[in-house]
């Protein structure tokens, strides 16, 4: 098991996190339209996982705002944006600050992309949530990048994240 920090207290993490050079883990979420998505729906896209606790934390809004910002930069990529949020309030968000680069996915009929994706918070006052992470996915559905998160109030490496999809590409 594997273990992160919030605000310097470690908390478990459970499951298999994805490392560089292996196939993603499969995966189904629902989208904003209450519909079930798999790593299908995205084929022969890059994915870039955004994977955070809620939208309604600041750093989680902050990565959510950032990627959205970066993806007009990235070729034939989607941005995913994974947590346990509601559709509704997932959707609320994103329409609220005008991002449409990124889609936000859900887990809150599948938990068990928690355990799959390695980011099952199962200690601490956030059980049930997800560590934040981002896993980027190349077209052939092999993991190009992984970053679990140290410490779950701080932002991901977005810089990267992109360098894995291209070296010219900078946050």
């Amino acid at each position: 098991m594997k273990q992160v920090n919030r605000a310097g207290t470690p908390v478990d993490v459970a499951g298999a996190f994805p490392d560089v050079g292996q196939a993603a883990p499969a995966l189904t979420l629902t989208n904003t339209d209450l519909a079930d998505v798999t790593l299908a729906d995205f084929a022969g896209q890059r994915k870039v996982l955004n994977i955070i606790p809620s939208v309604d934390t600041p750093t989680c809004a902050t990565s959510t705002r950032r990627f959205n910002e970066l993806a007009s930069k990235m070729d034939n990529t989607v941005v995913l944006v994974v947590s346990a949020d509601l559709p509704f309030a997932a959707k609320r968000f994103c329409g609220a600050e005008g991002l449409d680069n990124v889609e936000t996915l859900s887990t809150f009929r599948h938990p068990e992309f928690h355990q799959a994706w390695g980011v099952d918070l199962c200690s601490g006052p956030m059980t049930g949530l997800c560590a934040r992470a981002v896993v980027v996915v190349d077209e052939n559905d092999k993991v190009i990048h992984s970053q679990l998160v140290d410490e779950i109030k701080d932002e991901p490496d977005y810089e990267a994240a992109l360098k894995s999809l291209s070296p010219d590409v900078s946050a």
